[in-house]
């Protein structure tokens, strides 16, 4: 007889409640993403404030990006600049903006197209052709500037086109400041003093920032861009292997009036911390929150911040760079 069939297990307890409803839409999914501690690496480093970690890989494409896909659109059909079945939207992205926004369009009935340079990862492509969207690649060298003038060109060639423009939009600061930001809030029950995101569009912290001060204004809010790029800083773009983050200018959804700072964090900074993250808690992060990670955790490491609760966003899931230099020796 197998007595170890017979055994009772223990009871499994610590899990997500249920969530008692039934989701009309994919798209329902979005946001509500969980809030976690880091009791291990706070241990480990010896920090002093209470770091927290929003995991936005739990919206349903997988990184935060699922919240403008759907707000963009949205917002475009109740303007009526768009409509389903027939209007043709265009994007110039190499990152995740594309796949939430093809998740989002096929829900939505929208024909995506996506322009890119062709170093963009196969991973990506792959995510972008599954949902039905088309991908336009332009040549490397011409970076994103070639895959927007690519973008423009088609804008001009079809008789019924949208770009979102995530750098422009309004829509991308204002989902965030009405999710992102009330959800914070609401999970430490108001007991936040502050928040570090990496800055790319700069939408997660212009919005969170904006959400948040209209409930307390003493919140810091904290953004965070590449020393190897640190146009915020003054200093001239320049390449960098933090993907997501540090475009190379300042976007018109970036509100750095709202900000208290801006961190510059090194792409072996970012790379390391992503990796202490997965080692030491087990969440396997990606690289822009690998940066967002350890300004927080530089921010929790000092004595004036002793006791205080400091919430990091990590935008995407580490498996979203499996061909990038995050996962280098490991194979």
């Amino acid at each position: 007889m197998n007595k170890k069939a017979l055994s009772s297990p223990a009871p499994f307890e610590g899990y997500a409640a249920p969530r008692g409803k039934v989701y009309n839409s994919f798209l329902e999914t979005v946001g509500g993403t969980p809030l976690v501690a880091l009791p291990r690496l706070t241990e480990q480093e010896k920090l002093q404030g209470r770091l927290l970690l929003k995991l936005e890989f739990f919206n349903p494409l997988g990184s935060v990006k699922d919240r403008i896909g759907v707000a963009m659109l949205r917002d475009a059909e109740a303007r009526g600049l768009i409509t389903p079945g027939r209007t043709a939207l265009i994007e110039p992205t190499s990152g995740n903006t594309g796949i939430s926004l093809a998740f989002a369009a096929v829900a939505l009935g929208y024909r995506l197209i996506v322009t890119m340079p062709e170093s963009a990862s196969i991973e990506r492509r792959k995510m972008l052709r599954l949902m039905g969207a088309t991908t336009e690649l332009t040549p490397a060298n011409d970076g994103m500037a070639g895959a927007i003038r690519r973008a423009e060109e088609l804008m001009e060639t079809l008789p019924d086109a949208w770009m979102p423009s995530q750098f422009e939009n309004d829509a991308n600061p204002a989902v965030h400041e009405q999710t992102t930001a009330l959800e914070i809030w609401n999970d430490t029950a108001g007991q936040v003093d502050m928040v570090v995101a990496g800055l790319g569009t700069g939408g997660t912290a212009s919005g969170i920032a904006h959400g948040l001060k209209k409930h307390n204004k003493a919140i810091k809010v904290f953004g965070v861009e590449p020393r190897e790029s640190a146009v915020l800083h003054g200093d001239e773009p320049g390449p960098h292997g933090i993907q997501g983050i540090g475009p190379g200018f300042q976007p018109d959804t970036l509100d750095l009036r709202a900000l208290d700072s801006v961190i510059e964090v090194s792409e072996q900074e970012s790379l390391t911390t992503a990796r202490l993250c997965a080692a030491v808690e087990g969440i396997p992060i990606g690289i822009s929150s690998g940066a967002a990670l350890y300004a927080g955790m530089t921010l929790a490491k000092k004595t004036a911040n002793r006791g205080k609760t400091i919430v990091v966003i990590a935008p995407s899931f580490a498996e979203r760079y499996l061909s990038t230099q995050l996962f280098d020796g490991l194979a």
